[in-house]
């Protein structure tokens, strides 16, 4: 028997029309390579082909021909060479995507019709696509032409169709594919189902996909690259009981009644790249509103979607899509170019939030807000996230990368843009600062170490691509924009950027495009040059300010390290700029702006001239530029005097700014640590966050360094004396309205906790036995504070038990996640061996949740050897589950060993890489683990004497 669709033109072969399943012939085939082998699967095609001679095939536009066979030697599991080309020959592209698909919530599995209108761009007899995990059943072609063959080359993810006639360069060929997926209950990416607790405990299971970067090869054969654009036609089947309904990239079309089903087709997408399509089946409910165009293409709606029973949590979230939404098409002067823009918080995500065109999915805590449970954090984190995300709608989808090397053109621009975007909807949260400490400064960590990678990397692999979604795409990224914004203006900015997007919408572009759109401006600067030194070049320079005399400071650059050794190992060879970049220097004069000067990378010095009456100059205004700057013993003393005479000398960006180089350049050995310490001085009157934020970062860094050493004490009572006045300052109070007094209170207090001052840790430790005792919850801002320090002073057994009943009961996401923090606080270590144990059971910690449960574990320092004991003893365990290909579990490592400190450890840590050599996504994360102990190693070695001398020298101890 033939299943026709409702729409009538594609055909699908039931599985029961033979007594053999398709699944069987399939994996015959694809898991074959003994001639015998070969032979039995050819015997079953053939019985097949037979089998289906006995039932006529029809449609209104196709006759489906049987391929002759499917079998081929090319089918392998042999390891691959690692010169291998990943990439889809360019022989044909495809125009259009008909697809069909059938999940059964029920089972997990689905099935899938689909035919692709080809363009034949060289003549050919083959067309290669990708796929990955799916039976492939039937392929066909419905104009006249005949498939010989179908093979796989599962190591490229190769589906290898090949015509029994050449296909004409120019010509357009349709083919067809009938398919079947499976164990959709056990991933979350691809195409997968998600499920959640209802009001009367019962689950309620819902479907839905995660494509990017190379996992829609798992929902349907396609050409899942970027470069590779098409249009979608798709239609989706769901029960037509439960209240379930059906989203897609694109508005309904038509919603039919078949059977015990529903069948919703929706409207033909805009070309777009196989990563940004998406579907979901559930039974969330909207709220909508208008976004208003101002003449820039129509008006259209905004939804977000969540479970019906947190519909109330979606209201911030929408007001932010709305204002933000209409700020970007001001912005960028280019249209929405689709009907609609829905969003939906999904149970189970696995990243942050997804940018499929269209129909954005989050994770439950990136998107709802609720202000009985979210803190201010929460809050801004749906702003940050919804922001950034509707900034891809044009960067990314509008205009998209040709391959992945160039993932920052996507990232890096969309994490830069949500910046803008926040601060127009959220004036007062002062984004702009917050850049600092959110972006440039941790991304700066990790750059100065050999770990890093250049802005531009060159990716093949599936691995390699899933990897490259780090720290130096987003947040680098973001940084050098930002400061190109600068140097050429915000207007020329903006202008270049509206006609980049109008010059190549709907089309795929690389870094030098972009570019060239800013060279087409009237500038006098050469910006393609200037650019290549960041972004062809990992790491970035030190600029050493030296004065010569009154009026004359000489500027030298060289790049930073954060371990002082790793200079030995730097080849100056390995780029064309020998590790020197052209800066944009701009600067102060007594605080007053001067104008920006070039530093170009090939020359060996530049010389500032300044007035005779000049007391001090002071070099990067805001940390607007991607470089650290270095001044004489003096010029340090100057600031910190200068700041403590009058905090208003410089802006609260450049105190931040003074407290984050002069720490990383004593980190590194750059400057003696007793200058750092010295310019800490000025705290007492600092009441801003973001300078408070680096200095908390800091001393918390330092608390954690030195806990195993004889300074500890003396070092806890110098950071006290720091933190008294601000600790007393902020309070437990919390006022709703004033979002920066909020994120210094939750910064201060929780570094006032876990330096242990005592008024701190009883405070914590009273909210938290009210908590556990009347179920009072304290304020959402202290929660994390009082579960964490009130767990950590006060825990038991029997209190951490009822915790953990609390958290398995908790369904808002936000509240999981402050309980989950809570509860890794406890001091007793076979209580968070039980939680590591426990935590593997998807029904208690969620999949998405798992690594950050175990990240924040191996944080407490109790916790820490259990979890490296734990992860070396269950490593292959973790492979089998998440996969080597997981990003996330790659990064589990470094962030487990990170405060390792000693030869010993560095050992262990290279056993273990050397007994697990294949490290898949985790490769870049495995060199940046290797690097942190070496800089750790390092740090003892070069600034432990010093510190003790100045904590002696000041009369701490």
């Amino acid at each position: 028997m033939i299943a026709i669709t409702a729409k009538g033109v594609q055909v699908f072969l039931i599985l029961a029309l033979t007594a053999f399943t398709v699944s069987t012939i399939v994996l015959a085939v694809q898991k074959s390579n003994l001639k015998s082998d070969l032979d039995a699967a050819q015997k079953l095609l053939d019985e097949f082909e037979e089998a289906v001679k006995q039932t006529t095939v029809t449609s209104t536009t196709t006759t489906a021909t049987v391929p002759q066979t499917s079998v081929s030697t090319t089918t392998t599991t042999e390891k691959i060479p690692e010169t291998i080309d990943y990439r889809l020959p360019k022989t044909v592209a495809p125009e259009l995507y008909d697809l069909y698909l059938h999940p059964n919530l029920e089972t997990g599995e689905f099935e899938g019709q689909l035919v692709i209108t080809i363009k034949v761009l060289e003549n050919t007899d083959k067309i290669i696509l990708h796929s990955a995990n799916l039976d492939i059943a039937y392929v066909y072609f419905t104009n006249g032409l005949t498939v010989k063959s179908f093979s796989f080359d599962l190591d490229r993810d190769f589906l290898i169709v090949e015509s029994t006639d050449e296909l004409k360069a120019g010509s357009t060929v349709r083919m067809g594919i009938n398919f079947r997926g499976h164990e959709m209950h056990t991933k979350i990416v691809g195409l997968y189902t998600s499920a959640y607790k209802k009001a009367d405990d019962s689950y309620k299971r819902i479907f839905t996909s995660k494509f990017q970067p190379t996992y829609a090869r798992q929902a349907f054969p396609c050409f899942d690259e970027p470069g590779f654009k098409a249009k979608y036609l798709v239609s989706l089947v769901h029960p037509k009981d439960g209240n379930y309904h059906a989203l897609s990239n694109m508005d309904e079309d038509t919603n039919d009644l078949v059977g015990e089903f529903r069948q919703v087709t929706f409207k033909q997408s805009v070309p777009m790249s196989s990563y940004l399509a998406c579907f979901l089946i559930s039974d969330f409910v909207a709220e909508s509103k208008t976004v208003e165009t101002n003449g820039i293409g129509e008006a259209f709606q905004v939804s977000v979607y969540a479970t019906p029973e947190q519909k109330e949590k979606v209201i911030f979230a929408l007001n932010t899509a709305k204002a933000v939404t209409e700020y970007y098409i001001k912005y960028f002067q280019v249209e929405y170019p689709l009907p609609k823009l829905d969003m939906a918080a999904i149970p189970d995500f696995v990243s942050g939030a997804m940018e499929h065109w269209g129909l954005i999915t989050y994770r439950e805590t990136a998107l709802l807000y609720d202000k009985d449970y979210s803190s201010t954090v929460n809050k801004q984190r749906v702003a940050q996230v919804v922001a950034h995300e509707i900034a891809h709608m044009w960067f990314g989808n509008l205009v998209t990368l040709k391959w992945w090397d160039d993932l920052w053109l996507n990232e890096g621009f969309a994490r830069f843009i949500e910046y803008k975007g926040q601060h127009y909807v959220y004036p007062d949260w002062n984004m702009p600062e917050q850049f600092l400490v959110n972006a440039i400064q941790p991304v700066m960590k990790f750059d100065s170490t050999l770990a890093s990678h250049p802005i531009v990397q060159s990716v093949n692999s599936p691995a390699e691509i899933t990897e490259l979604f780090d720290t130096i795409s987003y947040e680098k990224g973001a940084s050098v924009i930002r400061m190109l914004e600068n140097f050429i203006g915000e207007d020329k900015f903006e202008t270049a950027v509206t006609n980049y997007l109008e010059n190549y919408k709907f089309d795929n572009t690389v870094t030098d495009d972009f570019l060239s759109e800013i060279e087409k401006l009237d500038l006098n600067i050469n910006v393609k040059d200037i650019l290549r030194t960041w972004t062809e070049q990992r790491g970035f320079p030190m600029v050493n300010v030296k004065q010569t005399s009154p009026t004359t400071y000489v500027l030298t650059q060289k790049v930073f390290l954060a371990n002082k050794d790793d200079h030995a190992l730097i080849n100056e060879d390995d780029t064309a700029f020998k590790y020197r970049w052209s800066i944009p220097i701009t600067y102060y004069v007594d605080g007053v702006e001067q104008e920006l000067k070039w530093f170009y990378y090939d020359q060996e010095e530049l010389t500032i001239e300044v007035p005779s009456t000049a007391e001090w100059v002071k070099i990067n205004n805001k940390q607007i530029g991607y470089y650290r700057v270095n001044y004489d013993k003096e010029m340090w003393d100057k600031f910190a005097s200068f700041l403590n005479k009058d905090i208003k000398v410089m802006s609260t960006s450049d105190r931040a700014h003074i407290l984050n180089d002069v720490f990383s350049l004593a980190d590194a050995d750059e400057v003696n640590y007793d200058i750092a310490f010295d310019m800490m001085s000025y705290l007492g009157k600092e009441t801003e966050y973001v300078p408070w934020k680096v200095a908390a970062t800091k001393l918390s860094a330092l608390k954690r360094t030195l806990m195993f050493t004889e300074d500890f004490k003396a070092f806890k009572t110098f950071a006290k004396n720091v933190v008294e006045v601000i600790y007393k300052s902020v309070g437990w109070t919390v006022n709703d309205e004033e979002v920066l007094k909020n994120r210094l209170r939750m910064t201060v207090l929780s570094l006032a906790c876990s330096l242990g001052i005592e008024d701190c840790i009883n405070e914590a430790k009273t909210k938290f036995a009210t908590f556990l005792e009347k179920g009072e919850k304290p304020h959402p801002d202290l929660r994390e504070v009082v579960y964490y320090y009130g767990m950590a002073s006060s825990g038991s057994e029997e209190v951490w038990e009822k915790m953990w009943d609390i958290f398995t009961e908790e369904q808002d996401a936000n509240e999981k996640a402050k309980l989950m923090d809570g509860l890794s606080a406890i001091q007793v270590p076979w209580i968070l061996k039980r939680f590591i144990n426990l935590a593997w059971n998807p029904e208690n910690v969620r999949e998405q949740d798992y690594f950050t449960c175990i990240q924040g574990i191996a944080a407490n320092p109790v916790g820490e050897p259990i979890v490296w004991e734990y992860v070396r003893e269950n490593w292959e365990e973790m492979v089998r589950r998440f996969g080597i290909g997981n990003r996330y579990l790659g990064r589990m490592i470094p962030a487990i060993v990170g405060n390792f400190d000693s030869e010993t450890k560095l050992g262990e840590v290279v056993a273990f890489f050397e007994k697990y050599p294949i490290a898949g996504a985790g490769a870049a994360s495995r060199e940046q683990a290797l690097a942190n102990i070496k800089v750790n190693i390092q740090w003892l070695k070069s600034n432990l004497n010093d510190i003790h001398n100045w904590l002696e020298d000041n009369s701490i101890y």
